[in-house]
Parts: structure tokens; C-alpha cells; sequence
């Protein structure tokens, strides 16, 4: 399971032009579902991005994290994280989950990620998004468990 971490000062998700899913400070996470996956390491990806620490202390070092400064969380499937890359000019998504087994366990995250923190907005599975946001730094970091 892949999280692409984002601290960011502003993010917001819009369907059809219509906004349904935004947040002030706090981490914005493009999830990828590959083949492999499994709830455990549904809740192994979801207790680091709770705890990574990526804000800045007073003396601007990266030692808070999302709960240390009452952030808020956005959720995003993103099956093009599960991409191979390696050669080519075009990617192949051999190791990506199923879109059943991608949306069970995306669903997954935003329920347990809503059960263990109260400030969390998701996009859809499944649809056209269209995401905006202000990286904050910029910081962006590559989980996968």
C-alpha cells in the first residue's frame, strides 16, 4: 500500500466542478492499492501518516506531527501510485489492485483513519477528480508498507 504525503497549507477535492471534500493545514495523501494489500497493512500505513512527523518545532525542525498540531487529513485514491516506471514511455499497472479490492481498502482507510482522528475529508473512488492544493515547504514523501 502506497501513500504519496503532501504537508500542505490548503486542499481541497472538486467532482464535476462541484467541491466536495476540502481542509485547511495538514496532510493531503494520494493512496495506491496494489495487488498485494491487505488491511493489516491498511492500518500499518495509516498509523505512520498519523504519526510522520513532517511540521516544523520552534526551531524549525520536522519533529511534529499531524496530531501535534490539530492538522487535518485528506484522503485520495490514486491507483497511478501503483505505476511501474522502470523502462518504457508508457507506465503498467500489472501490480495494481483490482478497482473492488482498490475501493474496499481505500474505504477502509478513510473509516479507520475517521475512527482514530477527527479531522478527515476524502475524494471518491472511482471518479474524475479534480485536487487542489498549497504545498507547504513544499514537503512531499513517498510511504508504501
Amino acid at each position: 500500500m502506497i501513500a504519496l504525503l503532501q504537508r500542505v497549507q490548503h486542499a481541497s477535492v472538486a467532482v464535476n466542478k462541484e467541491t466536495i471534500a476540502e481542509i485547511k493545514q495538514g496532510l493531503l495523501l494520494f493512496i495506491g492499492v496494489e495487488k498485494s494489500d491487505t488491511k493489516i497493512k491498511a492500518d500499518r500505513l495509516i498509523e505512520r501518516f498519523l504519526s510522520y512527523r513532517v511540521f516544523p518545532d520552534q526551531q524549525n525542525k520536522m519533529n511534529l506531527n499531524l496530531r501535534d498540531i490539530r492538522g487535518n487529513v485528506l484522503l485520495v485514491p490514486q491507483f497511478t501510485l501503483a505505476a511501474n516506471t522502470r523502462k518504457g514511455t508508457r507506465p503498467g499497472f500489472s501490480a495494481a489492485a483490482t478497482p473492488e479490492l482498490g475501493q474496499q481498502l481505500f474505504d477502509y482507510v478513510v473509516k479507520q483513519t475517521i475512527r482514530q482522528y477527527p479531522h478527515v475529508a476524502s475524494g471518491m473512488f472511482g471518479v474524475d477528480m479534480e485536487v487542489s492544493l498549497l504545498n507547504d515547504g513544499p514537503v512531499t514523501f513517498w510511504l508504501q508498507v
